[in-house]
C-alpha cells in the first residue's frame, strides 16, 4: 500500500501586505508618460515603498532617532 504524502503546512502565516500607494494616482502618472500598467505593477511598486519605510526606519534608529528624516531615504 503506497504512503500519501503529507503537505506541511507553513507554521508562518503571511499577513497582507497594507497598500500604501494610491492606485489611481499612480496609474494616472504612468499613463501621462505613455506606459500602460501591468496586473502586478502595482503590487510591486507597493513592496517597493514598505522596503524602503523599512530602511529609514532602521537608520534612524542607528543613529539614535526616534524620527524618521527626508535623508533617511536617499539611496547610497
Amino acid at each position: 500500500m503506497a504512503k500519501k504524502k503529507s503537505k506541511k503546512k507553513s507554521s508562518k502565516k503571511s499577513k497582507p501586505v497594507e497598500v500604501l500607494v494610491v492606485a489611481s494616482k499612480c496609474k494616472e502618472q504612468l499613463k501621462n508618460h505613455g506606459c500602460n500598467v501591468g496586473g502586478d505593477a502595482l503590487e510591486g511598486l507597493n513592496g517597493w515603498v514598505h522596503w524602503h519605510i523599512e530602511q529609514a526606519a532602521r537608520r534612524a534608529e542607528a543613529n539614535g532617532r526616534k524620527t524618521v528624516r527626508a535623508h533617511d531615504f536617499l539611496l547610497m
